[in-house]
C-alpha cells in the first residue's frame, strides 16, 4: 500500500525574498517631524533653565549696550547666588498688570510661543546694572554713587549721577540703574526696587551686531 507524504520544507530551504529598500529621502522626511520636535522641545529647554537671547530697544544702558544690541543671559549663576553688585541683569517688570484670561489651551500656546520667542510677553522685561543689594544704604551727591557711604567706582559711567538721598535696599530687592544716567528709568525713579526673584539672569556677552562682539 502507498502512502502519499507532503515534504515540509525547512524554512532554511526557503530562498530570502530580497527586501525593498526605502528611499533615503523618504526615510529622512519620515523622521522629519520627530527631529522638529525634539528641536523646539530642546530649544525651550534651553531658554527656560539655561540661556536666552534679548535685544536692546533703548539707550538707557548706554555706552555699554546701544539700541539694537542682542545680550545672552544667563540664568545657571543666580540658580547658587544672588545677585551681585555691578553685574547686569535682565528683570521682569517688578509690578507686573494682569494677565489676560486665555483659558486652559491659549494659557498652553502663549507659554509655548513665550519660550520659544514666537509671542512677546504680557509685560516688559528690562536690563539694568545692579547698584545696591538687600539691607544696602545707597544715593548720590558731587556726581558720584556711594553705597554704605563708600564711593563705587564705575569706570563704565561718561556722564556724572545728579545727586538723589539716601535709600535702604528692603530685603529680598535691589537697587538698579542703567549706565545712561541721565535717560534711564530705574530704582531713583519710575521703576522702584526690584524684587530678586524677577530677575531672569545674568547678561554676559554681546552677540550681534559682530562688531560689538564682547563680553559684559
Amino acid at each position: 500500500m502507498r502512502t502519499d507524504e507532503r515534504r515540509v520544507h525547512d524554512t532554511d530551504d526557503v530562498p530570502d525574498r530580497p527586501k525593498k529598500k526605502r528611499h533615503p529621502a523618504l526615510t529622512f522626511l519620515g523622521e522629519l517631524p520627530g527631529l522638529i520636535l525634539m528641536a523646539f522641545a530642546l530649544a525651550l529647554l534651553i531658554k527656560s533653565l539655561l540661556l536666552q537671547a534679548f535685544w536692546i530697544p533703548t539707550g538707557s544702558m548706554e555706552p555699554t549696550l546701544v539700541p539694537g544690541d542682542r545680550v545672552i543671559v544667563a540664568k545657571v549663576p543666580y540658580y547658587f547666588h544672588d545677585p551681585a553688585r555691578g553685574d547686569i541683569v535682565v528683570f521682569e517688570e517688578p509690578d507686573p498688570t494682569k494677565a489676560p484670561e486665555r483659558g486652559v489651551w491659549g494659557g498652553i500656546t502663549h507659554w509655548l510661543g513665550q519660550g520659544l520667542g514666537f509671542t512677546p510677553p504680557d509685560n516688559p522685561d528690562y536690563i539694568k546694572r545692579v547698584i545696591g543689594e538687600p539691607g544696602d544704604v545707597v544715593y548720590a551727591k558731587g556726581g558720584h554713587v556711594f553705597v554704605n557711604g563708600l564711593q563705587i567706582s564705575e569706570p563704565y559711567l561718561e556722564q556724572r549721577t545728579a545727586r538723589f538721598p539716601k535709600t535702604r535696599v528692603p530685603d529680598g530687592e535691589l537697587f538698579v540703574m542703567g549706565d545712561n544716567r541721565a535717560n534711564s528709568l530705574d530704582s531713583r525713579f519710575g521703576l522702584g526696587f526690584v524684587p530678586i526673584d524677577r530677575v531672569i539672569g545674568k547678561a554676559e556677552i554681546i552677540v550681534w551686531p559682530f562688531d560689538h562682539l564682547d563680553g559684559l
